[in-house]
């Protein structure tokens, strides 16, 4: 084979490897990254009575009953800046009742991590019997809803209980 032929065979076959690989990276580079399947927003940790709760304890979610666009997300923000877990925000289900400025919809009242957000709500939080369609402890805002107060860090539990808080860090 003389040397003009060998160098057009080398070049060819250089080439295909080139587009190869090239088709190859393009694949990888356009697949989606992958998603971490069944994160859990929040995980249950039990507290003794007397145990402290802190704010990083607990994690909130936020719905918005009212016609202010963000106003859900922006919420939350303000909580996860105070050191709240970051639960879900989002819209409340239709047929929900009314809220003209702040409630906690929660099964037990009396929760310690319920009375804790109460405090960063101050007087205006109504704390309402319902059962909750989030993680964590659920706000659910209105359109009179303007910020948080500054509440406490961090309450005694005042009973045995379990408490939906951000999961541990991998």
């Amino acid at each position: 084979m003389d040397t003009h032929l060998k160098s057009i065979v080398t070049l060819l076959g250089l080439g295909a490897l080139l587009l190869l690989a090239a088709l190859w990276g393009w694949a990888a580079v356009s697949k989606p990254f992958p998603e971490r399947e069944g994160a859990a927003v929040c995980v249950d940790r039990a507290f003794a009575e007397g145990d402290p709760i802190r704010r990083g304890d607990v994690t909130i979610s936020v719905l918005n009953a009212g016609t202010r666009n963000g106003l859900a997300g922006l919420t939350l923000d303000l909580f996860v800046d105070a050191g709240f877990g970051e639960g879900q925000s989002g819209n409340v289900p239709e047929g929900a009742p009314r809220v003209r400025d702040v409630e906690i919809w929660t099964t037990d009242p009396e929760d310690p991590a319920v009375q804790l957000v109460a405090a960063q709500l101050g007087g205006s939080a109504r704390v309402v019997r319902r059962e909750p369609t989030t993680a964590g402890v659920q706000v659910v805002v209105g359109d009179r809803f303007q910020t948080l107060s500054q509440g406490p860090r961090r309450i005694r539990a005042d009973r045995d209980v379990e408490i939906c808080g951000p999961p541990p860090a991998v």
